[in-house]
């Protein structure tokens, strides 16, 4: 299968490219080879590579930015999947839409799944929220996954912000009140390739299993990189200066997915466990 990938480089992107290459033609789309916020550039990269599938990981991820630049995240967010849907719809390729668990509030204190009504609070999550509704209602054969608290090799991330953090001396002021599910990129594109050879076409959730606080996670992370001695101080999120709310729980529950597939990713810990592993593997993690 040719599959088209944007935001190529950035950390989903990368786990996408390294987990499909070897079975599929993978074509790479960076901003310069077509920004998806130009829908005439979109539909010419579109023509040109002819790709089977899209996996548009391309998107505006800052969520305090997002509240300072609406137009730029909406512009990238909701028109960029726009701009990838209608370009798919005239070619005859699928579309594989990365979304997040910010679409959703956090007032249901349960791990949310595929049939709950999104609520996001921030205009980061609207902007995502607002991508999701273009996709569905352009492209039938599309996949929708959203997931949460991503990390992965080559980009940053919340791991390597510890790990930095940690080298420069810390105490580290961890947030402990927002509840969530940490996302190995690997384990996603796992998912990712699942997906895109089922033509199971809808909404999916798809992360690591388990939940956990900021806190609990970074206190983790220390701890499987052999740096449990660095002090980690928790914090509600009103100590720090944000622009934009997050919601306080948004576990996402696999359900839809683990139900046609019969499979589920492997715990956080486990995951966090493994991704280190392979960066002392690399000789890029530094503790």
């Amino acid at each position: 299968m040719r599959i088209a990938v944007t935001g190529a480089n950035g950390v989903l992107g990368q786990a996408v490219r390294r987990r499909l290459s070897g079975r599929h033609e993978i074509v790479p789309l960076t901003r310069d080879d077509a920004d998806v916020t130009d829908r005439a550039a979109v539909h010419a990269a579109i023509r040109r590579t002819d790709p089977e599938a899209v996996i548009h990981c391309a998107a505006f991820t800052d969520v305090d930015g997002s509240e300072i630049q609406p137009d730029l995240a909406q512009r990238v967010n909701a028109l960029g999947a726009r701009n990838i849907a209608l370009a798919c719809a005239a070619t005859g390729a699928s579309m594989l839409y990365m979304g997040t668990d910010y679409v959703f509030d956090g007032e249901k204190g349960a791990p949310y799944d595929e049939f709950d009504r999104p609520h996001p609070l921030n205009l980061y999550g609207r902007s995502k929220l607002a991508g999701e509704i273009c996709v569905r209602s352009l492209l039938p054969a599309h996949y929708i996954v959203r997931t949460s608290w991503l990390y992965g090799h080559g980009g940053r991330n919340f791991v390597q912000s510890v790990l930095r953090q940690a080298r420069e001396g810390g105490p580290l002021r961890v947030v402990n009140d927002q509840v969530g599910s940490p996302t190995y990129a690997a384990d996603l594109a796992e998912a990712i390739e699942m997906l895109l050879g089922s033509e199971a076409f809808g909404t999916y959730h798809v992360t690591n299993a388990g939940e956990c606080t900021w806190y609990q996670f970074a206190c983790a992370i220390l701890e499987h990189a052999g740096w449990s001695e660095v002090e980690v101080v928790p914090i509600d999120s009103d100590e720090l200066d944000r622009r934009a709310v997050r919601p306080s729980y948004s576990v996402l529950r696999n359900f839809i997915f683990q139900e046609t597939f019969g499979f589920a990713l492997r715990p956080w810990t486990a995951a966090l466990s493994a991704y280190l592993l392979e960066e002392r593997a690399r000789g890029t993690l530094r503790v």
